[in-house]
């Protein structure tokens, strides 16, 4: 059985979460392959409404085994929080395993990320201070501390005392803070250890031998393609990249298993966070569709931080479908424009008097303007269509434009905020 991966297009908070949540249905496990609970998926269901942050998208049914990879930031209070918040909720028990290769989020991590974004000021990155920049720093210079580090107690001070060392200087020297010591984690550390310990395995073999069984898998990414360290925004990405492709990696599963790729894309666009942002709009006309967008309102499901909004962007949709590999395309959303006569699409940039429909490298982004294109709008309420056809022609017209200009197949259309309100082509 192949491999499926939901990836997002765009800046992140594309719908992720409820693509993966309706694709779970037909999976037998999902899996969290990157990132921490830096960002969260929102999902609406028959418990009600939730923000994962951490969990796979699958915890909602029994039959799927959730998995988080090594390529995870894996915050242990955050993990170990939104696992009992669902159950208290009336959430079944879901089945969750954690890579004992997955790396540990720490406190020093967190203060870190703080204390920067406190001396940049204005300057700042708009990070959700939740360690996950210091946390893959602490990974790639190899001083970081894996789940199973911590079953044994000399070998996890050995790996605190290497980790501490520099950050240290830092904390006394730099940002004029206390030093730590690795005696005030190692408690904590300890408890963490014995509560997750159930949960633990080597999910790389486990994986594998699902494969082999012909298992259905689901792979979950977080924040989207315009947020990858390498083909972003950068210097405003994430820490992990956000690709389809870093899923064989962060998963641990073959490259050639992934052989379904769903970019998930939004009818109009939105961000979180600092960078360049083409189609952005502000003043009133913003603040209507962040008010109308999602199910209660367009904020960011991890900081409540409002999302800036734009129209759709076609350059930088069309990029994000190439570079994660997009073998066919989810539009989330398209309800939420349905209060407007006329639609703008950006279907082309303008850079020092040129244009192109290429997305450009991030030092030229500052100085792109976007060129317009306007559809009309279908000025009714669509939430209650199961079938394309039964969609307004200008409706219809929209998604046929979206497809033609990202020149990926628009498989999914998303027309509310219900597991159930998804239009299959």
């Amino acid at each position: 059985m192949s491999v499926t991966a939901v990836v997002g297009a765009n800046w992140g908070d594309e719908g992720k979460g409820k693509l993966t949540d309706f694709l779970a249905a037909h999976s037998d496990i999902v899996i969290r392959y990157q990132g921490g609970n830096n960002a969260g998926h929102t999902i609406i269901n028959e418990y009600g409404k939730f923000a994962l942050h951490l969990l796979p998208s699958g915890v909602f049914y029994p039959h799927v085994t959730n998995v988080l990879g090594p390529g995870v930031a894996l915050n242990i209070g955050g993990f170990l929080h939104e696992r009992e918040e669902l159950v208290s909720r009336g959430v079944p028990e879901p089945k969750l395993l954690v890579s004992a290769r997955a790396e540990v989020v720490m406190p020093y991590h967190k203060l870190l990320d703080a204390y920067e974004e406190e001396r940049l000021g204005k300057r700042s990155f708009g990070s959700t201070k939740a360690g996950i920049a210091p946390f893959y720093a602490d990974k790639y210079l190899k001083i970081g501390v894996q789940v199973a580090d911590l079953y044994d107690e000399q070998r996890l001070r050995d790996r605190l005392e290497a980790a501490l060392a520099p950050k240290n200087v830092l904390m006394e020297h730099f940002y004029h803070r206390p030093r730590i010591t690795p005696d005030e984690l190692l408690p904590d550390l300890k408890r963490d250890a014995e509560r997750i310990e159930p949960f633990v395995c080597d999910t790389t073999f486990y994986l594998h031998d699902a494969l082999n069984d012909g298992k259905s898998i689901l792979l979950e990414g977080q924040l989207g393609a315009l947020r990858d360290p390498d083909h972003g925004i950068y210097p405003y990405p994430t820490s992990s990249s956000t690709l389809a492709g870093f899923g064989a990696v962060g998963a641990g599963v073959p490259p050639h298993a992934i052989q379904r790729i769903v970019a998930v894309v939004k009818a109009y666009s939105s961000c979180v966070g600092a960078g360049p942002f083409v189609t952005e709009i502000e003043g009133p006309e913003g603040d209507e569709l962040r008010e109308r967008g999602g199910d209660m309102g367009e904020y960011g499901a991890t900081t409540g931080r409002p999302r800036r909004m734009g129209w759709f962007d076609a350059v930088a949709t069309r990029y994000g479908c190439m570079v994660q590999g997009a073998t066919e395309v989810a539009l989330t959303l398209l309800d939420v424009l349905g209060y407007l006569d006329e639609i703008p699409i950006c279907v082309a940039y303008e850079i020092d008097g040129e244009r192109t429909e290429n997305f450009p490298v991030p030092a030229k982004l500052d100085r792109a303007t976007p060129v317009w294109e306007h559809l009309p709008g279908w000025k009714c309420d669509i939430t209650a269509l199961r079938s394309f056809d039964d969609l307004p022609d200008e409706a219809k017209n929209y998604v046929l434009r979206v497809e033609e200009l990202i020149r990926v197949p628009v498989k999914w259309v998303s027309v509310g905020p219900r597991r159930e309100a998804m239009i299959e082509r």
